[in-house]
């Protein structure tokens, strides 16, 4: 449920042909050859940074940022409340201003590896065609962000998303990437996925991208209800 405007803005990003005309830059990754990586063969250290150098951790200490991280919190619990069947109806904009073309959608929502992450099947028929789909969502405990992937039967590549949650508006904001398939390249455009939770059983999801204007408007919206 949480994805299945991700797959459908692809699709409408293919019959427009729409892409955000960002501009890439080359990144290199430099090695520095004096860089010497240090492990601790008595305490077991194991602990990364950002930069990419290793700090020595002692076992107790490594033991319990590990349980911390793997222990399902919150919003792990508030992500449990999200099971069950759904279902709803889907508007999909294939450019800004004009009228949205509708169709149905299913989702079966699960809690999966001791309720640290939610599954979610999707059924349905867009555009005319059979539909298949299937996400997981997580939240990071480290990074205090939720995450989800995309996969589905009407493309090859896995879609990343990942944002904070808003308490006070019961909000979901999520950002990533995904390849526009009409460039018939690698080029990817930016999406923004909104989701609003309503009440325990109503969600409202919102899917926006850049047109070929640049300007960012909205592609999906699909209303959910707690079958």
């Amino acid at each position: 449920m949480k994805q299945i405007l991700i797959t459908a803005c692809l699709m409408s990003a293919a019959f427009i042909g729409c892409t955000n005309n960002e501009k890439k830059s080359d990144e290199t990754t430099a090695l520095n050859s004096d860089t010497t990586i240090r492990t601790s063969s008595d305490t077991g250290a194991m602990a990364s940074a950002n930069d990419g150098a290793y700090t020595p951790v002692d076992d107790s200490t490594m033991m319990k940022n590990w349980t911390a991280y793997a222990t399902p919190g919150e919003m792990h619990a508030m992500m449990a409340k999200w099971n069950g069947t759904w279902k709803g109806k889907m508007l999909m904009w294939h450019a800004p201003n004009t009228p949205p073309d509708s169709s149905t959608a299913t989702a079966i929502n699960k809690m999966i590896y001791g309720g640290r992450y939610q599954q979610s099947t999707h059924i349905g028929n867009m555009m005319g065609m059979k539909f298949e789909g299937q996400s997981i969502m997580g939240y990071d405990n480290a990074k205090k962000v939720f995450q989800s992937t995309w996969m589905d039967n009407v493309g090859t590549g896995i879609m990343m998303m990942e944002g904070p949650w808003d308490d006070a508006t019961k909000t979901l904001t999520m950002s990533g990437k995904m390849v526009d398939p009409s460039q018939g390249t690698a080029k990817e455009i930016v999406m923004r996925h909104v989701m609003r939770v309503v009440d325990d059983n109503h969600h409202v999801y919102e899917m926006y991208s850049n047109g070929p204007d640049g300007k960012e408007f909205k592609t999906m919206e699909l209303a959910m209800a707690r079958n």
